[in-house]
């Protein structure tokens, strides 16, 4: 759940842009015929329109899980494609809209379905995809690069406004409703509720404009010394004033944009295919429940699970980056997915608790609460530097064992 300066290859994409013009597998309408993003989202609103309504037995509840997760990997396929035809900043609006509606839209489906015990839902959920961003994303991608090159370099000032941004959202949705006294238990009054939202709202459309506009530099990957290629200068300080190493010319050869007609498929299929996650997750939701409760797993479980299916492609995405020396292009994407994930969350599933029954229960448990600040201090050490080495991503990645382990064993 990212946004970028770069598309989906720079501040909220992953990996290069895959060729999107009209080629060997797309028709002469621009219809990309043998592409299985085309199929899956329509075979998966087939089987929604068949079993709505209906008590599925074992192996359809597979087929349906099947095709969500199908459908996710295809919606974030045709969010590229959109993307990349219209260019920034908009461009990473519609990556962010598109993997939020998902992520929301799991949320109320399973929220909707769930009883009181589902109040947690939408906490467990974006305080998953913080921790799986921030600590599973990052350290991975930085382990990887470091792996690779010994060090991993990147811009320190983009990456430490992204990480600032995270630190503030998560504090300000996710741990003062622990500690304020309007309502009893961890929950916002409705004021407190609408001004969370609005200002998660604001910061996100902020962080958005400085990434895609005023400062994109700041975003963008700085030459290694000694190489034309894209990463990061040898103190990953940020864009040059003056003789020393600056943000590198993407050399890589960007595939063009796709044609007009490519695009608007892309766009019909993107909404068919959040049509066929919302509607299937509402059908594997009941599995959800009662697969967690039989293996006798705390609720928090089923956040994680909704969190690890919206960020798959992210992660998978991000790791493509960092194996290319493109460090800068993994943590916008970790970041960027976290402060998605907050800003865009919140709000909907705020105006969604108009309608939704029971409380809408934000606040994090001392567990968590202790969790959240590791994160931001160890994040904190890593970025400053400009650098990191495979003990910084060893790091992260205890961090997101550990959640992990603590969500299933509490």
């Amino acid at each position: 759940m990212g946004s970028g300066a770069e598309g989906r290859d720079g501040a909220g994409g992953g990996g290069s842009p895959a060729r999107h013009d009209d080629g060997p597998d797309q028709g002469a309408d621009g219809f990309p015929a043998r592409s299985w993003t085309t199929w899956v989202p329509v075979a998966a609103v087939v089987v929604l329109a068949l079993c709505w309504g209906r008590d599925l037995p074992g192996p359809v509840l597979a087929l349906v899980g099947a095709v969500l997760i199908g459908s996710v990997l295809s919606a974030v396929h045709h969010a590229e494609v959109v993307a990349h035809r219209v260019g920034e900043p908009f461009g990473s609006l519609v990556l962010a809209v598109a993997v939020t509606v998902i992520e929301v839209g799991l949320i109320v489906m399973l929220t909707a379905g769930g009883g009181p015990e589902a109040s947690t839902y939408a906490r467990d959920t974006v305080f998953a995809a913080v921790m799986i961003t921030c600590n599973g994303i990052v350290g991975l991608s930085l382990l990887v690069a470091a792996v690779r090159e010994r060090v991993a370099v990147f811009n320190a000032e983009g990456s430490g406004g992204a990480l600032a941004t995270v630190i503030l959202l998560a504090t300000m949705t996710l741990v003062l409703p622990s500690f304020t006294t309007s309502n009893s238990g961890a929950e916002f009054s409705g004021a407190q509720l609408v001004f969370a939202a609005v200002a998660s709202l604001c910061l996100y459309a902020n962080f958005v404009a400085v990434q895609t506009v005023r400062h994109r530099d700041y975003f963008l990957p700085v030459a290694r010394e000694g190489h034309d290629g894209p990463g990061a200068s040898g103190t990953g300080s940020g864009p040059a004033t003056g003789g020393g190493p600056g943000p590198a010319e993407d050399t890589e050869e960007h595939a063009p944009p796709p044609s007009l007609r490519t695009t608007w498929w892309s766009l019909a299929l993107l909404l068919v295919a959040l049509v066929a996650v919302v509607g299937n997750a509402k059908l594997v939701s009941p599995a959800i429940e009662d697969g967690v409760e039989s293996a006798g797993l705390p609720k928090a479980v089923v956040g994680v699970v909704i969190a690890l299916v919206v960020l798959a492609p992210e992660t998978l995405a991000a790791v493509r980056a960092a194996r290319r020396d493109r460090v800068q292009t993994s943590l916008n994407l970790g970041y960027g997915s976290a402060i998605a994930s907050i800003g865009l969350t919140v709000p909907v599933i705020a105006l969604a608790s108009i309608w939704l029954s029971g409380p809408l229960v934000l606040g994090l448990g001392p567990v968590h609460l202790v969790l959240l600040a590791l994160t931001a201090v160890v994040s904190a050490l890593t970025v400053v530097p400009g650098r990191a080495t495979s003990l910084q991503g060893g790091l992260h990645l205890v961090l997101f064992a550990a959640f992990v382990f603590l969500s299933i064993s509490p």
